[in-house]
């Protein structure tokens, strides 16, 4: 079996979010992906079911917003982060602890 895997998939999906909340999340079959600030749901979608061959349910999107610092009297802030919180399909699972 050949996955038609293409290499803007991996463009789309930066890494998975390994924290406390994404472990609960993960309890109701939702995972955590750090995404390109330019990506739609629909290549979210599709680059999660090609790379990790699974159903996607639905995808929520949600972005960051930097955090300001004043580090050494310099006034600096963080970049902001898009998210997507993925729902798998009953059946489906991730286990973003692996890698691929």
């Amino acid at each position: 079996m050949s996955k038609n895997i293409e290499p803007r998939h991996y463009d789309v999906i930066l890494s998975p979010v390994v924290t406390e909340k994404a472990t609960i999340a993960s309890e109701h079959n939702k995972v955590l992906f750090k995404v390109a600030a330019k990506a739609t749901k629909p290549q979210i979608k599709e680059a999660i079911e090609k790379l990790f061959d699974v159903k996607v349910k639905s995808v929520n999107t949600l972005v960051r917003k930097g955090k300001t610092k004043i580090f050494r009297g310099n006034l600096g802030s963080q970049s902001n982060s898009k998210r997507a919180i993925v729902t798998l399909e009953e059946g489906h699972r991730i286990d973003v602890t692996t890698g691929l």
